[in-house]
């Protein structure tokens, strides 16, 4: 749902010492310039010290046919994806991250996906404490930021690549449902995709790379871009996304994740059982349904990151207030009305009031079926 947009520096990073492998990053927002952490490890600390190599290959992250590992065993990404926007603002913020974290290890959450690079290396060290992983997005033109199109990005895959946090790095999302943002041709955001893919493998050989795409990609988007690793991709197919699974399969034989699947709490219409208006049993029944289908393709499907954790107040109108959406009713995929209301997704309330789909990921993603942890890993 995410596309493109800004977001404040609020970190700084360096380096100490000639044979120093810490990457260490001071955190210049309260003015002290004091280090605030030094978790980043590349190598050896010392010489005859193989405590920083251990600590990579547990984090180290790799493929066995179409499943992901990390530290050679099957990872099953249940995920979220995560812009924590304070009501009032339309910036990033994680000043609730404490917090955030504690729910999301309650609801059995085990990665978060961002749409754009952390620089805070206080809120990767807390994240990584809390035993989770984070999909890290980058833009393709975030004027200068951390960006594809300045090649800026690979500058924060260097800085960042030995933090245990790291599970994917991720190139772009839905960029193929905007052709003008590419010169009305997607093969120039196809060719950049696979540039920066390579990019990436040539200095950093621990990770994975990913990208998020809109929908199942065509022949195109495939053949273009053969240096991505695992397909994320964002479905919206009513509460049944499980149908992608075969389609996958057929094209081909690379992990495969919803990068996004979900539903809001909003109904525009009545339909059934769930009533116009505020409707959290309509998001609770669709959340259910596609978590069911998503691990019952435990073979194909190597996990999902819902949308999303929390309303986003900043989306629609008035930042102060929660609005509903403006599309017309069944004109997308999404449950149950077919209206994608941007500021109902969160499965939490913007004060962290727990909806009833919370409940619902929480049971599943605690529980999910012996045969998903196991299923297709083949060498």
């Amino acid at each position: 749902m995410l596309s493109m947009f800004k977001l404040p520096k609020i970190a700084s990073c360096f380096f100490i010492g000639a044979l120093s492998v810490l990457t260490a990053c001071a955190n210049i927002d309260n003015g002290t310039g004091k280090i605030a952490s030094a978790s980043l490890v590349t190598s050896a600390m010392s010489k005859g010290s193989n405590t920083p190599l251990l600590q990579e290959q547990e984090n180290e992250v790799t493929l066995a046919g179409r499943q992901i590992l990390v530290g050679g065993s099957q990872y099953t990404i249940k995920g979220i994806c995560y812009h924590p926007v304070p009501q009032g603002s339309d910036q990033r913020d994680f000043a609730t991250l404490t917090q955030d974290l504690a729910i999301m290890k309650e609801a059995g959450i085990n990665t978060i996906r961002v749409y754009a690079p952390i620089e805070e290396i206080a809120v990767l060290d807390e994240i990584d404490a809390a035993g989770l992983k984070v999909i890290i997005g980058f833009g393709y033109n975030q004027e200068g930021d951390y960006d594809i199109l300045s090649g800026t990005f690979i500058d924060y895959v260097e800085r960042y690549k030995g933090h245990s946090a790291i599970l994917l790095w991720e190139l772009g999302n839905e960029y193929n449902y905007h052709p003008e943002w590419f010169e009305g041709d997607l093969s120039n955001w196809y060719n950049a995709l696979n540039k920066a893919a390579q990019m990436i493998h040539d200095v950093d050989p621990t990770h994975l790379v990913s990208t998020a795409h809109g929908e199942l990609p065509d022949e195109l988007a495939l053949s273009l871009s053969p240096n991505v690793d695992v397909w994320g991709l964002n479905v919206y197919r009513w509460d049944q996304p499980g149908t992608i699974a075969a389609e996958w399969a057929a094209i081909s034989d690379k992990p495969l994740f919803l990068s996004e699947a979900g539903a809001d709490s909003y109904m525009a219409v009545s339909k059934d059982q769930y009533s116009i208006g505020d409707n959290q049993q309509a998001q609770a029944d669709a959340t259910e349904n596609i978590l069911d289908e998503v691990f019952d393709n435990a073979d194909i499907i190597s996990g999902v990151a819902l949308f999303a954790f929390v309303d986003e107040f900043w989306k629609a109108g008035d930042n102060d207030v929660q609005d509903i959406g403006t599309e017309r009713p069944f004109s997308s995929g999404v449950p149950y009305d077919g209206t994608a209301n941007e500021e109902y997704w969160g499965l939490l309330e913007i004060d962290r009031t727990r909806k009833q789909a919370f409940n619902v990921v929480k049971e599943k993603f605690l529980n999910v079926p012996q045969r998903a942890i196991t299923a297709n890993i083949a060498y």
